[in-house]
Formats: C-alpha cells, structure tokens, sequence
C-alpha cells in the first residue's frame, strides 16, 4: 500500500491549492520516492485531475509514463505542452518546453523527472534550474524526484548500494517546497510490480533485478527516503508565525539514541535502525559512543579506529547527531545522557562479549534493560550473516 507523508500541524484539508491561493511566487510540493515504480507520476497525475475538477487551470510539462497503461490513462483530458524539439549529435531529441510553460502561463505545472539534465544547449542546464524560473514567474509546480538524486545523498548511496548517481539537485531545492508527500510502497510490493513487467517492459525485467532493484539496495533507499522526507517536513513546521518553538531538550520529545561501541560489528544495520525509527517518530536521533580508558585513542588498534570514523560519518549523513562521551562505566553514562537530551527509545545491539560476562548480567544490553526504567530499548539481534534476526 502507499503511503502520504504530509506536513504536521496543518490539517488535511489544507491543501495544495490553498497554499497556492496565498502566494505570490509560486508554490512547490514534491512528490518524492525511493525508486521508478513506486508511483510518484500517477500520483501527479491523480491531484491534476482533481484541481482540472475544481477550476484549477492546470497543465502538464512533461510526464513520463514509462508506457504504463495505467498511468496514460490519467493523462485523458488533461491539457499538455508539447515538447521542445532539438537536434543534437545528428538525431532530433526532445525536452519540457520551459519558454511556452511560461507563455501559457497556468496557475500549476505538472513536472516529472526533476533531476534531469536538459539538452546541450536550452536555458538552463538542469530540470530543477527550469522548475526555479517557473516558480519565479508565479507559476505553481507539481514535481517528482527520487531522494537519492539529492546531492548530500550520492555518496552514501554509491557506498551503501554501489549505485553511481549521475544526476542530482541541491538539498537547498528540496528546501523550498511547501509540501512534501513520501510516496511508499514495500520493497517485497515493488519488486512483484517488477517481475510483472509494470515497471519496465519485460525483456529489461532480469537486467534491473540484478543491478539496481536488488532488495538490499531498495532496502537502503527506503530507508533514506522515509528519514529525508520526515526530516524535511520536521524544519518545515519550525516557522516563527507558529510562536516559540518547544524546547529541544523536553522529555516528551521523544528523541531516538543508537548506542555504539568503537568496533561494532553490525554498526550500518544499527544506524539504518536509530534512521529509521527517527523518521517514523518524527523526532531527533543521537548516535552515542562512550570512550571508555581501555577505548582511548591511543589503546584501540587502527582497524577499529577505522571503522569508528567510518561509523561516525555514515551516522552523520543519515542525519544523526553523533556525540562521543568519556566514561569509565559505559551504561551511567549512557543514561545521563538521556536524561538530559530527553531521550525516549535506546536502540543497542546484542552484546557481542564472551557468555559468561552476559551470564553475570555485565555487558551493556542486560544492564540497560535492567537500569533504563524510564525509556524504552530496543535490543537488535544479528543473525550470523549480520541482518536482523
């Protein structure tokens, strides 16, 4: 089933076109996803045709169905530019007309496939460049993008999935707009679409299950794309018309911490954990590492320091505050921390010491369990191969 991302404390009813009615310059709202297929474009195309049905004036830029039935059937009735026309390196290509958007003039745009790089030699070098220009002239925009095609997410995703994005937009884009809708769809949901040919036509079906729709990848960006968009949804209700924003460090906030060690053996599914259990909570997420005497600088062994860096940078580009804490006791100072930082869900790993240390109840997920009386804590189990039992 997919789900809708909206903002909070706004109340349904308020809704694209109202925001529309209020502005001068024109008004962004993004539908944004993890993947092709998961239904950002017949999404589109279903709200164009609501606004067609209640006066708007609106048209469609440019849509790819990707030949999809279902998708063209939307488009019936509905008013579409034609395309711009060019020839290039011998053959006659085209691309989204942005001079007679604006010559039309409508009170919204339809525009797919923000991250595209346009035809050497329009305007402006990239689809987002034309999107700006049109909300410039007061022209409201409909778009659609996939979260990996934002800059501060390439390399994460290139190291987390091998995919290599060649085309991106600028978190500042993703800034502007007035509304956001995640469009979601189960991993296991979108793969079936794939092997029944709704996403590509079926002689491409193999060649994209063994590249870039493997579940792990789709897994990964699932994940980037929930957290993202409840991120940017979060900054969007922090507005000064609102009054004083609560405070940060209030209990019932609910902020998420993931507890780890300088050499954990399943760190990336811990941090993918605390990620996505922030962007569903809507809320803060710390990574807490406690640096322990025998866990100084100059008593952990280059591998270890390693892949403590490496952790550290992943928590920061899934959005984490990463704090590093000196103590002799791990566990005390783990619950100072969130006492004091309104913490309500601890996410740890199950403890990879020697059994006779968790028999004597010593090692850290028996002592939270134990001591953390006033927050929740979840215990991650591994299974051999380092995924979620």
């Amino acid at each position: 089933m997919m789900a809708a991302m909206v903002t909070p404390d706004r109340p349904q009813s308020e809704d694209f076109l109202e925001l529309v009615e209020r502005a001068k310059r024109g008004k962004l709202k993004l539908y944004v996803g993890f993947a092709a297929g998961v239904g950002k474009t017949f999404r589109m195309l279903e709200e164009a045709r609501a606004l067609r049905q209640r006066g708007v004036d609106v048209v469609i830029g440019l849509i790819d169905t990707h030949g999809r039935p279902e998708t063209e059937a939307l488009l019936e009735g509905l008013e579409v530019i034609p395309r711009r026309k060019q020839e290039y390196r011998g053959i006659v290509v085209d691309d989204m007309d942005l001079d007679a958007i604006r010559a039309r003039s409508p009170t919204v745009v339809i525009v797919d496939e923000i991250p595209h790089t346009n035809i050497p030699g329009s305007k402006n070098k990239k689809r987002f460049q034309d999107v700006i220009e049109l909300l410039d002239a007061g022209i409201n925009v409909i778009g659609a993008m996939n979260v990996q095609h934002l800059d501060s997410l390439k390399g994460l995703v290139q190291r987390s999935t091998g995919v290599v994005v060649r085309e991106s937009v600028p978190d500042s884009f993703l800034k502007q707009a007035a509304q956001i809708v995640n469009v979601d769809l189960s991993v296991e949901d979108l793969l079936e679409r794939v092997q029944a040919g709704k996403v590509y036509a079926l002689e491409n079906v193999t060649g994209a299950l063994e590249n870039f729709f493997r579940s792990e990848n789709l897994a990964v960006l699932r994940e980037l794309a929930l957290r993202e968009v409840a991120s940017s949804v979060e900054k969007a209700t922090e507005h000064p018309s609102r009054g004083a924003l609560p405070d940060p460090l209030a209990p019932d906030r609910g902020r998420v911490m993931v507890c780890m060690s300088s050499y954990p053996p399943h760190a990336t599914t811990l941090l993918r954990r605390g990620s996505r259990a922030a962007g569903r909570l809507h809320t803060d997420w710390f990574v807490v590492y406690v640096e322990t005497p025998q866990e100084s600088p100059d008593r952990i062994d280059s591998e270890a320091q390693r892949h403590l860096h490496a952790n550290i940078e992943l928590a920061r580009e899934l959005g984490a505050v990463v704090v590093r804490i000196r103590g002799k006791d791990p566990v005390a100072a783990i619950l100072e921390f969130a006492r004091s930082h309104g913490i309500g869900l601890i996410i740890v790993g199950r403890s990879q010491q020697p059994w006779y240390r968790r028999l004597l109840g010593r090692s850290v997920p028996y002592r939270l369990l134990h001591e953390a009386s006033n927050f929740d804590v979840h215990v991650v189990a591994m299974s051999d191969d380092g995924r979620p039992s």
